[in-house]
């Protein structure tokens, strides 16, 4: 028999030459023969002991309102939710039998605690779906233990970002327990706590078992009116060309007839970019090896809770009377070679891969080193750039959605993600924010690169147990997309952030230049490691819940942008053109405020979906019709806008403003002209006495007031400027072609120089802008916020009788009231917050924060969260003002004080250029 310890010292004895970058990504062997049922640790699996089926289990439909493809988790939640909601029309395409790809082998764990608001309200979801709903419709057990979950600490960052869990917990109901080293020995009699910090305990935390799930699923989708059909492989999917040019999902091809339907779910796991290439659709997902151990019995392990030991980068696993042992390494092997015909299938365990998950495994448990190995499991599981699962509908073909990369938590998210997927499928948008989730988050030049998919899923996978903090940035794939002021930025010290693809700017080191290297895997693979890497340096030393050491610096910048002047490079910015003969009719459905001024405005806008929810916030500008002047103006007779988006989700901009377009069947152009131009934003008191040196036209108030945009000439080169603020101060941006940007940039730190002008960053902007009280889409404004919820009514034309998308959900709100709204929230200690913290009204929780910085102007921590009436009533201005309220950090609270209007500049004095 083999003893785990032993395991352990055998590869560690064994004298292995370090495998190469290629040989660790070839396709391993795998055996083909029946797989034995004791190799994964559950009682039965669905895979058939005597001869396959020679053909489909159900005669195929001639026609289906929608066709999921793949019977693992994701597929088998979805129909379910589909049925659930009213869809009956629906099958469910297996190609072998449910589960038979990666969702037998699945370990099956779930916790219910993750550091986002979102994703703990999946796994509530999930958690209901498995423990009540299906066994109170179906009768049938699907083998849910609910023996909690434990979180190991070994030191206080690990704690600490526990205690964010804990206090965000408390929001929604979740019982928690911080427990000392001598607590966690009590409840875990065979766990050596000897370097332990302490630990999480999560009572209501438990195990899946992915054969009796499914086959719960597919009875109640089944009974629903649902029609699941195993031993039916999809040879392709029909596609057609509409009137108006744009693709749709025709029908989906097998060997047993063709079934004619407008919508397609790629429920397909690790095979899912060969069903995306059937349509066209790129899916930018890895296969990687994905192990665990079972043990055979251990005496006391019995009722214990599974483990999860970040800093050992294991877990463990309660499975009856022995445990499954299994983790994430920072060298995982790739299965390029994806099989067809891997069904029920394991690959041989690579053990010079796994022992380190052992050796923390035994430190965790002794007992361990005695006990012997059951079984090993090593099976393909799927692997995104960002550790976040792939869905919505595919930018490449309508009506081609996605469910799959699901980093092997499908089964944990299976349930959230099936119903928020079902309710994308008929309603067109999902009831949560999804957009972490959606593949539209990517930039379309990054999902077929392989690179940067393999790259970034690889360090995805690495560092899955690395405490997740604020301000953490990826090394892999680097410098997919630099702007024009990349190279001079660089030598000036600027730290880059990524977002899309982008390199833009995060902050300004004052000791000199560090660049972004070429990704070095963490030594894996035999690729060396970079030494000497400046960057890496800093980007550790952000690794707290605390100020960072650079706070001072990013102070500087804000207090230098508050009292003098600053340059933002903001080239990332999306910067579209809308033209066509139904521009603006189209301007009028898809934006909320009345951007159909005269020419020369500019207006800050939403874009809605059909449920009210904010889909975007950006600027649009007004220009005038005439002759080319690329790519400052089209070509144009009729109405042109110009749009500039947040850089980081423009993709999902161009696609929402694409799909209404085409649902609306309106008659005009988008183009993207993002590449074209740059961009930088001179902002402060000062501003205007440096650009009046630099522009050739008049920035007095009277000439040129805010929200208003000209062409002007910018040493020598002509220019879009705008008068606006992120920030809340006097400035403008302006709008630069490619060539002309370094020149101008010159220019203006030149005349800038005498009044001490300052390079600044995003940082910096983060800072001003929750000062001022200014939404960042995705973190204080989402697709689940209305405008009247997030305080932007002010954007929403509902004096006019213009329609536009949502408006009938925002008349009801405002009828009805507000039953959650956002509120600003001050402290006086020094404390740093970066959202998630909870909001208790009275000691009762009644919220979060979404985001929170300091603002080194007001020199307080300042937070925006949404809140609720405990009592399911309005939130009115009163019982904001009559609530004492707290925010809770890590377990501890702090009194706040909670504003209506932002404490910074509420009479909008700075950005009309009144300095008092």
């Amino acid at each position: 028999m083999a003893f785990l310890g032993s395991a352990v010292r055998r590869v560690v004895s064994a004298v292995r030459p370090p495998l190469s970058p290629l040989s660790r990504t070839t396709a391993r062997s795998y055996s083909s023969e029946p797989t034995l049922e004791k190799s994964v640790p559950y009682e039965k699996t669905l895979k058939q002991e005597v001869g396959k089926s020679s053909g489909p289990t159900k005669p195929l439909p001639k026609s289906a309102e929608a066709v999921v493809i793949g019977g693992g988790s994701l597929g088998c939640q979805t129909i379910y939710h589909l049925a659930k909601m009213g869809m009956t029309n629906v099958v469910l395409l297996e190609r072998d039998r449910l589960t038979s790809g990666t969702t037998w082998h699945t370990a099956g764990l779930l916790w219910q605690l993750r550091p986002s608001d979102v994703e703990v309200e999946l796994l509530a979801h999930t958690r209901n779906v498995i423990s009540k709903d299906l066994e109170e419709e179906t009768g049938l057990h699907t083998g849910w233990i609910e023996n909690g979950g434990l979180f190991i600490a070994s030191n206080k960052q690990r704690l600490d970002e526990y205690k964010r869990l804990m206090s965000l917990g408390k929001v929604y109901g979740i019982e928690s327990h911080v427990l000392s080293p001598a607590e966690t020995k009590d409840l875990y009699p065979l766990m050596n706590v000897d370097d332990l910090y302490g630990t999480l305990y999560v009572p209501k935390d438990g195990t899946m078992d992915p054969a009796g799930t499914c086959t719960t699923l597919s009875r109640a989708a089944t009974a629903r009116g649902a029609t699941v059909i195993e031993n039916c492989p999809v040879s392709g999917i029909q596609v057609r060309t509409d009137d108006l040019g744009v693709k749709r999902v025709k029908a989906v091809e097998t060997p047993h007839g063709t079934i004619e339907t407008s919508c397609v779910v790629n429920c397909a796991g690790v095979w899912a970019p060969k069903l995306g290439e059937m349509a066209g659709v790129k899916v930018p997902l890895v296969a990687m090896h994905h192990a665990y151990v079972v043990t055979e019995r251990i005496e006391g392990i019995q009722n214990m809770p599974n483990v999860r030991d970040h800093d050992a980068s294991v877990y463990l696993r309660l499975q009856g009377d022995a445990l499954s042992v299994g983790g994430y390494e920072q060298n995982p092997v790739f299965w390029d070679e994806v099989s067809d015909n891997f069904v029920f299938s394991l690959f041989d365990l690579d053990w010079d891969v796994f022992t380190q998950h052992i050796e923390g495994a035994i430190n965790r448990v002794p007992a361990l080193e005695q006990t012997g190995i059951k079984s090993t499991v090593c099976g393909p599981e799927s692997f995104t750039a960002d550790h976040k699962p792939l869905m919505g509908e595919a930018p490449e073909v309508r009506g081609f959605f996605l469910g799959c990369g699901f980093n092997s938590a499908g089964m944990m998210l299976g349930g959230g993600c099936g119903r928020e997927l079902a309710h994308w499928i008929i309603h067109g948008r999902p009831q949560k924010d999804m957009y972490g989730y959606d593949i539209r988050r990517f930039h379309n030049s990054l999902t077929d690169n392989p690179k940067w998919i393999r790259e970034r899923s690889h360090e995805s996978y690495a560092k899955n147990y690395s405490v997740v903090f604020p301000f953490d940035e990826p090394l892999a794939s680097r410098n997919m997309r630099k702007d024009p002021f990349h190279q001079v930025l660089t030598e000036q010290g600027c730290v880059f952030q990524e977002r899309h693809g982008w390199e833009r700017p995060g902050w300004f080191n004052k000791d000199g230049a560090a660049p972004v290297k070429d990704y070095d895997y963490y030594g894996a693979y035999d690729v060396k490691k970079n030494e000497n890497y400046k960057y890496n340096e800093l980007l550790g030393k952000e690794y707290t819940f605390d100020f960072p050491p650079h706070h001072e610096v990013i102070k500087s910048e804000c207090l230098t942008c508050r009292n003098g002047v600053v340059v933002f490079d903001m080239s990332y910015f999306g910067k579209f053109y809308l033209t066509g003969p139904d521009a603006k009719k189209a301007a009028d459905w898809l934006f909320t405020a009345d951007v159909n001024k005269k020419s020369g405005s500019t207006v800050y806008t939403c874009m809605l979906n059909k449920g009210g929810g904010t889909e975007a916030d950006l600027t649009v500008s007004r220009l005038e019709p005439g002759a080319a002047n690329m790519p400052l103006a089209p070509q144009s007779n009729g109405d042109v806008y110009y749009l500039a988006i947040g850089g980081g989700v423009a993709e999902h901009n161009w696609n929402h403003i694409r799909t209404v377009l085409q649902d609306e069947g309106f008659n005009c152009q988008l183009t993207d002209h993002s590449e074209d131009m740059g961009m930088i934003s001179i902002q402060g008191p000062k501003s205007r006495e440096v650009l009046q040196e630099v522009l050739d036209a008049d920035l007095s108030n009277e000439a040129f007031p805010f929200s208003t945009h000209k062409v002007v000439s910018a040493a020598g080169h002509q220019v879009r400027a705008m008068r606006l603020s992120f920030v809340g101060e006097l400035g403008w941006e302006l709008h630069i072609p490619k060539d002309s940007c370094l020149p101008v940039y010159h220019a203006v730190m030149a005349a800038g120089a005498k009044h001490g002008i300052i390079n600044s960053g995003y940082r910096a902007i983060d800072s001003l802008s929750i000062e001022k009280g200014y939404r960042h889409w995705h973190a204080d404004l989402r697709p689940d916020d209305t405008p009247l919820e997030s305080g932007l009514g002010f954007t929403c034309k509902m004096k006019s009788s213009i329609p536009f998308q949502g408006r009938d959900r925002l008349e009801k709100q405002k009828e009805e009231g507000l039953r959650r709204r956002i509120v600003c929230f001050t402290i006086d200690e020094k404390v740093s917050m970066f959202g998630l913290e909870a909001v208790h009204r009275n000691g009762t929780p009644v919220g979060h924060l979404r985001r929170s910085d300091y603002g080194f102007f007001i020199d307080k921590t300042i937070g925006y969260g949404y809140i609720r009436n405990p009592d399911g009533g309005v939130v009115s201005a009163d019982f904001i003002k009559s609530g004492e309220f707290t925010l809770e950090k890590m377990g501890v609270t702090y009194k706040a004080k909670a504003h209506l209007k932002s404490p910074f500049d509420p009479q909008n004095k700075r950005v009309k250029g009144i300095y008092d």
